[in-house]
């Protein structure tokens, strides 16, 4: 039974969504989890597209030891040396070098020949082979390139030192039969394809990109490439979870086998949500919230009679445990706070402990019951409050009129510790709250997406916010937590502002 290589590209062709934009603390706790799910690789990003790019990517090469660690690249000798110089401190640093071959990528995009193509493609894998210990080289739009050309190029770079050949459906476009008939025709017409791994990396515009991705290892893929909840552009990625669940549920069929610790597999796709601000639908496959649960009577009757009457995947093997052992509330202890955080896997450095325990206290203080997902988000929200702030909340007050409307009060520390204090008011208030947030900084702020969930269940749940705003011509998104709704807006319109300052003067920077 051979092993199926997971390659993961959440960080980067993940990040392509529309409206997600991670920071370098995000992107390093993404990378960790994943770490802990055993993916075999994971794509950080492209380098070369910034300097937040590229100072992602360098900081997971460095942090994450039991993965391997890639970064994309255009067949551009600039683009490769500066994967070399993010990569080159990771445990195995390797390249992921791409170029289009299809008519009409040729055509409209690169205005090459076939032979230009075949020569840029050649060089760039030649020049990367200099100092890369593994090279994957991609076929952007694969599907839509005819077969005898992709054949001679596939063959011409194999030559020049790649050892991952990629077949991409970059939109979408192709089926499960056809699919597999491309890697058929490569197996049989390219002299060298035995001394090379094949790839697959399906997109998922015509919702066929697990499928494609399970024919592509029926013939002969060795590797996937994927993302946590199918997020990446357009309508998205092939769906690592629903891969790795399947090749495990039905290993009669297709006798293959990840090195995925599916226990992980909840956590992550919780974790890319949050911090993604991509909500996972309700009827998700694998994650989603409605994936174990049983309305139909007759359905009901079934499962409690005999679970697997109607449920083929537990909802234990991928991570959703009912652990009601140990319930945390206002009196537990500090032994009983670091037991939880052993139980449920959370790595936590020593000195973070006493800070952690700190802001539980607090909580436990306005709720009568601290859940598992209250726990797991103190540990995330302390691991990203070391990013750099320039605005910070210091109160908020809100008060509705009897017209309606509402007047906001909030109280800000400002970029040079100042005390700024504003006064506004909206037809909500939310809407106050956000006239006042804007009053008090310098800059126009547009909001563009609003969010809101919950994180967990009852009355005192925490409340989850998620902005997306235009500030001084600069897209940025920010995320808040607190159990008062309010509170969580401003803290994530603030976040998104910060993101949107520090963007701009890393920008500069690098002008």
């Amino acid at each position: 039974m051979e092993k199926i290589k997971i390659f993961d590209t959440t960080l980067r062709d993940g990040e392509q969504s529309p409206g997600v934009n991670l920071n370098l603390a995000e992107k390093l706790v993404i990378a960790e989890q994943l770490e802990k799910l055993n993916v075999d690789i994971i794509e950080a990003g492209f380098p070369a597209a910034s300097k937040g790019d590229f100072q992602s990517v360098q900081q997971i090469a460095r942090t994450i030891k039991n993965s391997s660690v890639t970064g994309l690249a255009r067949a551009v000798t600039s683009d490769i040396d500066t994967a070399w110089e993010a990569l080159k401190d990771g445990a195995e640093p390797r390249i992921h070098v791409f170029l289009a071959t299809s008519p009409i990528h040729r055509q409209y995009k690169l205005k090459l020949s076939k032979e230009q193509v075949v020569e840029r493609a050649v060089s760039a894998v030649a020049y990367a082979a200099k100092r890369f210990p593994v090279i994957q080289w991609s076929a952007e739009d694969a599907c839509r390139t005819e077969l005898p050309f992709l054949a001679e190029i596939i063959e011409e770079v194999i030559q020049a030192g790649a050892q991952i050949i990629n077949i991409p459906d970059t939109v979408g476009y192709i089926t499960p039969n056809e699919y597999g008939e491309v890697f058929q025709y490569l197996k049989n017409n390219v002299p060298s394809i035995d001394k090379v791994s094949l790839s697959t990396h399906c997109h998922d515009d015509l919702g066929m990109a697990t499928a494609n991705s399970l024919a592509a290892i029926e013939n002969g893929a060795t590797q996937v490439e994927c993302t946590i909840n199918g997020i990446g552009e357009r309508a998205g990625n092939a769906s690592m979870e629903e891969i790795v669940v399947a090749l495990h549920i039905r290993n009669d069929h297709y006798q293959e086998r990840t090195r995925i610790n599916l226990k992980e597999i909840s956590r992550s796709s919780s974790l890319v949500s949050e911090l993604t601000g991509m909500v996972v639908p309700g009827n998700k496959a694998i994650v989603g919230r409605n994936a174990y649960a049983h309305e139909s009577g007759i359905h009901q009757d079934g499962v409690l009679k005999e679970k697997t009457t109607y449920e083929i995947i537990s909802p234990e093997l991928v991570g959703y445990v009912n652990n009601n052992n140990m319930v945390l509330g206002k009196h537990s202890g500090s032994h009983a706070f670091k037991t939880k955080l052993q139980e449920l896997g959370l790595q936590v450095k020593e000195e973070d402990v006493k800070n952690l325990f700190i802001a539980f206290k607090d909580l436990a203080d306005h709720k009568k019951e601290i859940s598992d997902e209250d726990i797991i988000a103190i540990v995330l929200e302390n691991k990203l409050a070391k990013e750099e702030k320039y605005y910070e909340l210091v109160e908020v007050k809100v008060q509705h009129k009897n017209d309606n409307e509402a007047d906001a009060i909030v109280k800000l520390s400002g970029p040079k510790n100042e005390l700024i204090i504003q006064h506004g008011t909206g037809s909500g208030s939310v809407e106050a709250l956000y006239n006042t947030l804007e009053m008090s900084m310098s800059g126009q702020v547009t909001l563009n997406d609003y969010r809101i969930q919950s994180l967990g269940a009852g009355r005192d749940a925490l409340a989850q916010v998620f902005v997306r705003v235009q500030y001084d011509q600069k897209e940025s998104t920010g995320r808040g937590l607190d159990q008062d709704v309010l509170i969580a807006s401003a803290k994530a319109y603030i976040n998104a502002i910060n993101r949107a300052i520090l963007a701009k003067e890393q920008f500069l920077e690098k002008v």
